[in-house]
């Protein structure tokens, strides 16, 4: 069965991320639409060997459409979205406008597929973060349940958009020049630094990116009691973020155990080589859909066995965007 296709936000990082996925993936497109703002339209990008047109993204773009990606901002998605269900499509939104509405499914296609056929027109995209943890956590969850999740992430300026590349770009040139680094977007130097996640801080303590992790993935599982505390960090890294990951079961749990579950897992590639001390790194979870996990070892701070500790890098813009989008799409088809 092929589709009409429209992929709200084409311009953008993510944008042309689902062009390179939809292709690689082989996705059944009958028709594809290209929508962005209007100082992109008239601009152009290919697809399979053909050029498309980008056209001004309006109410009236999505006339024959049957699923359509956003991931132009969530304001967009808030503004749109509606015309597009409204027009028949299904859309398959990757902000965060919709996540935790109630009866709009939030769905990692490892995780909690049976959620897809549960929409009313909109399915959400989880965070890039919370994404690239569950995959590895969930089927462990399924085998022991995980009572608590300490997860500290590090992550790729590209999880801010093509502006956060850019940025790490001009400052990595001037640093080489001799020159003042400058910032335009970041509160901070992003080269030669790191800072807490770019997000407003909520009377919690936590900021934005740190409380998407722990309600998004209590959604996700469906375990509302599930405790998570998250810290999450930019980082001078290009492309894919990482995070270390503390688990604590409800049973006893080896680290040979986890091994076994997760090298059977979808999506997961377990990188646990100790004595080459090869692990998970963004340079090698760029531009692959699953998430790499290693540094797989007992907690040794507990005695009753219940903890495990591991290390994680994942695509944010393949699995943690636009690859996770085209799975829900491919299931729903």
């Amino acid at each position: 069965m092929s589709v009409n296709v429209a992929i709200v936000g084409a311009t953008g990082a993510v944008g042309q991320e689902f062009l390179k996925v939809l292709a690689q993936r082989d996705f059944p497109i009958k028709g594809l639409r290209l929508l962005a703002s209007a100082r992109s339209a008239g601009k152009t990008a290919a697809f399979k060997g053909q050029t498309y047109p980008i056209e001004e993204l309006t109410s009236e773009s999505f006339k024959g459409v049957q699923i359509a990606f956003f991931s132009a901002g969530g304001s967009i998605s808030k503004e749109f979205a509606p015309a597009a269900v409204a027009a028949g499509a299904v859309v398959v939104d990757n902000t965060s406008a919709f996540r935790m509405k109630e009866g709009i499914p939030l769905v990692v296609p490892e995780v909690n597929p049976e959620q897809i056929h549960k929409h009313v027109g909109i399915i959400a995209n989880p965070n890039c973060s919370t994404i690239i943890m569950n995959v590895p956590v969930w089927p462990l969850h399924k085998v022991n349940r995980v009572k608590r999740i300490i997860v500290s992430t590090y992550q790729a300026v590209s999880g801010a958009g093509a502006w956060g590349l850019y940025e790490l770009e001009q400052q990595q040139r001037a640093f080489a020049a001799g020159a003042e680094i400058k910032r335009e977007k970041f509160p901070h130097a992003i080269f030669n630094n790191l800072f807490s996640h770019n997000t407003k801080i909520a009377e919690n303590g936590y900021n934005e990116e740190e409380n998407k992790m722990v309600a998004e993935t209590r959604k996700i599982f469906a375990d509302p009691k599930i405790m998570v505390s998250a810290t999450c960090i930019r980082v001078p890294v290009p492309r894919a973020h990482s995070e270390s990951i503390n688990l604590e079961f409800e049973r006893p749990i080896t680290p040979q155990q986890v091994r076994e579950i997760l090298g059977k897992a979808p999506g997961v590639k377990i990188v646990d080589d100790r004595e080459a001390n090869h692990f998970p790194m963004p340079l090698e979870a760029s531009g692959q859909d699953d998430v790499l996990a290693g540094r797989i070892r007992q907690d040794i701070s507990r005695e009753d066995g219940r903890g495990i500790d591991l290390f994680v890098a994942g695509d944010q813009i393949r699995k943690g965007a636009a690859t996770n989008a085209v799975q829900i799409a491919e299931k729903l088809l």
